[in-house]
């Protein structure tokens, strides 16, 4: 009878090894081109990624325009997605991504589904939200409360958030209302990374 060596996986263990394998492979090809060279990660970033327990639930990397915020977040929304699988976690963990004025637009009245946009949102395993600040919403309107339904239920789930903004939680009123900021601020609480550096597009970098 064959038995399995301490170095050699079981047949579950190679099913969940190929599962893994190809949930990134699909994530991968979701990745801007601009986007996919592999970067180091700063340590916070990698950190968060990494420590399913310990970290704070979620990560807001700020900073001014150019210094990696948006490819830094890809590439940390990945690692953070193959950690989920290697430690096996239960079901099949998702991430949503969005820059923030697709999102803004998909949950307008007149977008193809919006409530199953916001549905989507509230329940993936990470919803990962690019250059927030980019997008405003009307102070009473339509796309701040399903914005404010999204939070809420992520917030009340204690499931995470991946932002990219050069404007910190506690500012964002203007953009996404009073209600969704503090949310925000309450969420990202001890998980906010400043980027410092010089824009990298006029510098030429990609």
């Amino acid at each position: 009878m064959h038995s399995v060596s301490g170095d050699e996986l079981t047949p579950q263990q190679q099913w969940l090894d190929e599962r893994r394998r190809n949930v990134l492979a699909r994530f991968d090809e979701r990745i801007p081109a601009l986007y996919r060279k592999p970067i180091d990660l700063p340590q916070a970033a990698a950190d968060w990624a990494d420590s399913i327990d310990d970290a704070p639930a979620s990560l807001f990397l700020t900073g001014n325009i150019g210094v990696g915020k948006t490819h830094t977040a890809w590439h940390t929304a990945r690692r953070w997605l193959d950690r989920q699988h290697r430690d096996s976690r239960p079901g099949s963990p998702s991430i949503q991504t969005w820059r923030s004025t697709q999102l803004f637009d998909a949950l307008r009245p007149e977008g193809d589904d919006p409530r199953a946009v916001t549905k989507a949102a509230q329940s993936c395993g990470l919803l990962y939200l690019d250059d927030l600040a980019a997008a405003r919403v009307s102070p009473s309107g339509w796309t701040q409360e399903r914005l404010y339904e999204i939070f809420d239920e992520r917030y009340t789930s204690q499931l995470p958030v991946l932002i990219t903004c050069d404007v910190l939680p506690a500012k964002l009123a203007d953009v996404v209302g009073d209600r969704v900021a503090s949310r925000l601020a309450e969420m990202c609480r001890g998980g906010i990374h400043l980027m410092r550096g010089a824009d990298r597009r006029l510098a030429g970098a990609a």
